[in-house]
């Protein structure tokens, strides 16, 4: 009776400590495996961070300014306010603020540049500093939106 109940007890006991055993050595051998790859890609980090820096081209202030004026639909109102106004009225634009750590945006004012020195904005624009992506101001939800989604607001609106 004895070897019955004691044979196979003694059997799982070594098997559980055998199978233990084995998986705390696959375990510290995947947290070696771990440890060297992170090591490996700790050393390479500072190139890999050159590299990218190297390759990202920012745009800056003047560009932003210049593709958010050619627009079509601001050099359409460009066009209508001179128009209307007989020329007295100009319309241009100005970069209000440049990218920063919080806000990775150029903000560029489209106005109307009247000689009695009223400056009536006419839209507000931001243009993305790394990719030059530019959104437009909804002022009635108080929120930037892509062009394509600003256009068919403006369009629902008229």
């Amino acid at each position: 009776m004895k070897r019955i109940i004691l044979y196979p007890l003694m059997t799982v006991l070594f098997v559980g400590i055998a199978g233990k055993m084995a998986m705390t050595q696959v375990a510290k051998n995947q947290s070696d495996k771990q440890l060297v790859k992170t090591q490996l890609v700790a050393a390479l980090e500072p190139v890999s961070v050159i590299n990218i820096a190297q390759n990202t081209k920012n745009i800056d202030e003047k560009t932003a300014l210049n593709l958010v004026w050619k627009l079509p639909l601001v050099q359409r109102k460009a066009k209508e306010i001179e128009r209307l106004s007989k020329r007295t009225i100009k319309v241009s634009a100005i970069v209000e603020s440049v990218p920063n750590p919080n806000n990775p945006y150029y903000t560029v004012r489209v106005f109307e540049d009247d000689p009695n020195n009223y400056n009536f904005t006419i839209y507000w624009f931001r243009v993305f500093h790394e990719t030059g992506v530019i959104e437009a101001l909804d002022v009635v939800e108080n929120r930037y939106v892509s062009l394509d989604e600003w256009g068919e607001q403006i369009r629902k609106r008229n």
